[in-house]
């Protein structure tokens, strides 16, 4: 019986958290979680179990509410990294969760990149 989409997406996703967690020395993990509508990316700190930043498309103050496109994710990752900044975190591992690295959470990387934080 073939797999469905959603079990292999699941398994995607363990499967990133999995090397994540062998090669994390002690840093916080930038998770990006996209959905049709809207995407949103958390600064985590494993060790303490905390969310020290987040970012999304949902809030109305960064102008796009229910977007889902490059132009949305660019400024997502752009006030992540900001927002990490204020929280004292220079360096994270990228975790994608189950979605390919391609297109928007491509560009959310990008951009987090360009607003200075090590990815």
């Amino acid at each position: 019986m073939a797999n469905s989409k959603r079990t292999l997406f699941l398994k995607r996703r363990l499967r990133v958290r999995n090397k994540l967690r062998k090669v994390n020395a002690g840093r916080v993990r930038l998770s990006v979680h996209r959905s049709n509508k809207n995407i949103s990316v958390q600064v985590i700190d494993d060790t303490r179990g905390v969310t020290l930043a987040a970012a999304s498309t949902l809030e109305k103050d960064l102008g796009f509410f229910g977007k889902n496109n490059v132009e949305a994710a660019t400024k997502v990752g752009a006030v992540i990294a900001e927002r990490a900044k204020a929280a004292g975190v220079s360096e994270a591992y990228f975790d994608r969760g189950g979605f390919l690295f391609h297109g928007k959470v491509k560009a959310l990387a990008d951009a987090a990149r360009e607003g200075g934080l090590k990815i």
